[in-house]
């Protein structure tokens, strides 16, 4: 199975299927496809865990309750994958003891033996998080998965007992033998939090982590100040309101 990863800022992931090679990727995710793609939608497809507790805990990782396989089907074809912000796509080879843990709006296709499944939940606090929690996808099993890390992306080699401390948004990617917790500092207020104190994550090695520059949350709190809210104006003139 051959693949080309498009473009720079937002990049374009091209999956070339011969035929009877198979990926599969959440429901919605789809780009372009030439003719010869088959798909078919379910909560068990590519070899993935389809009882209830799966289920749901792929859906309370971040990821959607049915998945989507694309099969040629008579002739080599072409599955397309674009990404959703500025930034990377990056291919994980899993096997042979290697898995990892991929923020919740990370995952973006694998072959057939990926596993997908919740690594990490944990409560945070109120703010940009809403309450809900910090969430991360597990990416296991046998095969090659491809991963979209957001704005510009720093790795680490943690050795044991290295540890950094991070903002929960900024955790993009690590392998699981990392070490996780979430921390509060007390005495620092954040807007983006609320509370007495700015929630975050450490990272302890031995393993090797992937930071990113960008998240979804941090792109919607920088715009909501811009967003026309009711009884606000719109347009221009809201927009001049707002600065």
């Amino acid at each position: 199975m051959d693949h080309r990863i498009v473009g720079t800022t937002m990049p374009v992931l091209e999956m070339m299927l011969q035929p009877g090679e198979m990926v599969f990727a959440e429901s919605g995710e789809l780009s372009w496809i030439s003719m010869s793609i088959g798909l078919h939608t379910g909560t068990s497809v590519g070899g993935q865990q389809g009882g209830f507790m799966a289920v749901m805990g792929r859906a309370l990782a971040g990821a959607t309750i049915f998945m989507t396989e694309y099969t040629s089907q008579g002739g080599p074809g072409m599955v397309t994958f674009c990404a959703k912000l500025p930034g990377q796509i990056m291919p994980l080879q899993l096997g042979q003891g290697r898995s990892y843990l991929v923020h919740r709006h990370g995952f973006m296709c694998a072959t057939p033996g990926v596993q997908l499944s919740m690594g990490i939940s944990q409560r945070l606090g109120a703010g940009i998080f809403g309450g809900t929690g910090f969430r991360m996808q597990r990416l296991g099993g046998e095969g090659l998965a491809f991963v979209e890390l957001h704005g510009e992306v720093v790795q680490y080699d943690l050795q044991a007992g290295n540890t950094l401390r991070i903002h929960p948004g900024h955790v993009a990617l690590f392998e699981e033998s990392v070490g996780f917790n979430v921390t509060t500092v007390p005495g620092i207020r954040n807007a983006l939090f609320g509370g007495g104190g700015l929630f975050l994550a450490t990272l302890t090695g031995p393993g090797r982590i992937w930071l990113q520059s960008m998240s979804m949350s941090h792109l919607a709190h920088a715009i909501a100040h811009y967003l026309p809210h009711e009884g606000s104006g719109s347009g221009v003139g809201g927009l001049l309101q707002g600065n």
